[in-house]
């Protein structure tokens, strides 16, 4: 696996490549790589000719300093993760080569960044988010980008930036990669504590106690936010925010009428963490398996959510 660090020697590398008519595909990535990351590898692997990992935690999108920099960093074990995955190139630029002096253009997509997470860590958020993928888009060129679905309203940002910007990539999301308990991979784990790792079950206990009321036919989005609220009692944990939307356009659902995404955010301790699942009023879905069924005894329903983290902060 190359190591690349600059974007001409990125493109000096992947020019020969695009030459070729060979297929790329990109991973972006903020690095403390986990199986959630392996698999986007992997699926790049599968669908292309060279695959490209990027390496970089993007300040931009830190709305809080002490969580930039608590956020994990070791980039050769990264870079040995991703070489045993099947990635042909790492590419872990610096601050400096992302920004440099007299950088003074942003990418902002409309519409989509202004509720979840968007009213939760404000503007800026999303505004670095599709700022440093735009650029990373125009740095590696790739046929296929591929993102985790545990950040659902990143990807549809990305998706809609991509498509607003006549951008030649196709955008493929993959389903959250979780651990045997429920909890969905995320870098930030490896930030909590023993108690705290304990705690933020309540995150899939909530998605789970929602999507086994909504099996037994309730549709009243109050009634089925609650239900999640509750299941997150006995952890100690209260959501940043909760909501039952559209899964294309974000707007809130009073009705489970359709297919929507049940979102959520919670901070436990300083640690915060996201995850989502889609509910259906006519399917029984999960986000977990049949140990995280054991080890969440209250929630006899299954429940299949579409929720894997990549380069989200």
């Amino acid at each position: 696996m190359r190591i690349a660090r600059t974007v001409s020697a990125l493109r000096a590398t992947l020019t020969p490549v695009r030459r070729e008519g060979r297929r790329i595909g990109l991973v972006p990535t903020m690095g403390a790589l986990h199986d959630g990351h392996l698999s986007l590898i992997g699926r790049a692997r599968e669908q292309c000719d060279v695959v490209v990992v990027s390496l970089f935690v993007n300040p931009a999108q830190f709305n809080e300093r002490s969580d930039l920099e608590r956020y994990p960093r070791d980039e050769r074990r990264d870079a040995e993760l991703a070489a045993a995955s099947g990635a042909d190139v790492l590419f872990a630029p610096s601050v400096e080569e992302v920004y440099p002096p007299g950088f003074a253009t942003t990418v902002e997509v409309l519409g989509l960044t202004e509720r979840l997470e968007g009213a939760a860590r404000g503007s800026e958020h999303f505004r670095g988010v599709a700022t440093v993928v735009t650029k990373l888009l125009c740095m590696a060129m790739p046929d296929v980008a591929y993102f985790g679905q545990k950040d659902a309203q990143q990807v549809l940002v990305i998706r809609r930036l991509a498509r607003d910007l006549n951008l030649p990539v196709r955008i493929e999301s993959l389903p959250t990669v979780r651990e045997p308990d429920g909890l969905a991979l995320s870098s930030r784990n490896a930030l909590l504590a023993a108690d705290e790792r304990a705690r933020a079950l309540a995150l899939p206990a909530a998605l789970q106690a929602a999507a086994a009321l909504a099996a037994t036919g309730e549709r009243s989005a109050e009634m089925l936010l609650d239900a999640a609220r509750k299941a997150m009692r006995p952890y100690d944990v209260e959501p940043e925010y909760i909501a039952l939307v559209e899964p294309e356009t974000l707007e809130p659902l009073a009705t489970l009428s359709g297919e929507a995404l049940l979102a959520i955010a919670a901070r436990v301790g300083e640690i915060r963490l996201i995850d989502n699942a889609l509910l259906a009023p006519t399917a029984t879905q999960t986000v977990a398996t049949d140990a995280a069924r054991d080890a969440l005894p209250t929630l006899s329903q299954p429940l299949q959510g579409k929720a894997t983290a990549t380069c989200s902060a």
